[in-house]
């Protein structure tokens, strides 16, 4: 266990982190992401604040139960946090924060709405309203032997209220791993008890470490690694959620113009060559014996069995297939720059 955002969060469970990755690859995992922020947004300006804050489209066309992946990013086009949208009625959403950024995001949030858009009340539900990843291949129909959640009519990015033997809780058919799989948000008093149901019907409990792992296979960024407010979207190859299309929104006229100009540098992938050492967060990365970047995320890929990292480089400096080398203390590992992402769930 180790402290983690206000919250004390396990690194991994007595199986260890690369089987429980190995278990959220081929059965199914749960994960307890309760630190994650969970802010209710409601009011009859709800819609137009969430659409002014994240560069997704939060417009009022975006359907009933839908979920939307998107960045709220500051007047430089800096990102702030990642974070998903679920829309639950007409005037009532859900905002999921990263932990860290919670307080921030809320801040944020308020600013824009005591500026701009009044008629919305705002709830921070986190500490009410607890939140379990159950994610893997068997993940939606272990759920749905437990409740009338039904994958068929479920699909990705969608959410639902279900049933869990007698007990009410928000389901949504999201997750941080690569995998399928759904994430439960009962009341908090309900936790344990839906922790200890999932693992009697075979979820092995994950940790941090498994859910690092997996992400950075599936190259899903990590807010303080690979996004912050020192990086935007476009760098970060995440132009694919920014609607730049639709109106006005907040760090919009900057990205329009990094869109115009082109990011200064952009976010790769790669994988060592060979078995070593590990690259880890802030290692350089050498091309040509010059240091021209460095490292944002590195580790161990079980389901691949190799070495893989993400980092920044100057854009147009390489592509797949170019050779580089990554700075590990000293000592220089020869990569391989590839394509996002590392894995892809078989479909």
């Amino acid at each position: 266990m180790v402290p983690f955002a206000g919250w004390e969060m396990p690194v991994q469970y007595p199986q260890g982190i690369l089987a429980e990755a190995r278990a959220v690859r081929s059965k199914s995992g749960i994960f307890d992401v309760s630190h994650m922020g969970r802010i209710f947004v409601e009011g009859a300006d709800a819609q137009a604040l969430l659409d002014w804050v994240n560069t997704g489209d939060i417009g009022p066309e975006m359907p009933l139960s839908r979920a939307r992946y998107g960045l709220l990013c500051n007047e430089d086009g800096g990102i702030i946090d990642d974070c998903i949208i679920y829309r639950l009625s007409e005037q009532r959403y859900l905002l999921v924060a990263n932990a860290s950024n919670t307080p921030e995001v809320l801040t944020w949030v308020t600013r824009w709405r005591d500026e701009r858009f009044p008629n919305v009340t705002l709830d921070d539900a986190t500490n009410r309203i607890a939140m379990i990843a159950l994610q893997g291949p068997e993940a939606t129909a272990l759920m749905a032997t437990l409740s009338d959640f039904d994958p068929a009519a479920t699909r990705h990015f969608r959410i639902v209220e279900a049933t869990i033997q007698g007990k009410q809780a928000l389901v949504g058919r999201t997750g941080y791993t690569g995998e399928d799989g759904v994430e439960i948000m009962p009341a908090s008093a309900d936790a344990a008890w839906l922790w200890g149901l999932l693992m009697e019907h075979g979820a092995m409990p994950a940790g941090l470490g498994a859910r690092d792992v997996l992400r950075l296979e599936a190259a899903l960024p990590l807010h303080g690694n690979d996004i912050s407010p020192k990086t935007n979207p476009l760098e970060a190859g995440l132009e694919r959620f920014i609607a730049l299309d639709k109106g006005d929104f907040c760090g919009g006229v900057a990205l329009r113009a990094i869109q115009a100009s082109g990011p200064a540098r952009q976010l790769v992938g790669f994988q060592t060559i060979e078995k070593g050492a590990l690259p880890r967060a802030h290692s350089g990365i050498v091309v040509d014996g010059q240091r021209v970047g460095e490292v944002s995320s590195g580790g161990y890929s079980p389901t691949l069995d190799r070495n893989i990292g993400l980092g920044y480089v100057p854009a147009q400096s390489v592509s797949p297939g170019s050779r580089i080398q990554v700075d590990v203390r000293g000592n220089l590992i020869d990569a391989e720059v590839v394509r996002t992402p590392f894995y892809s769930r078989p479909r």
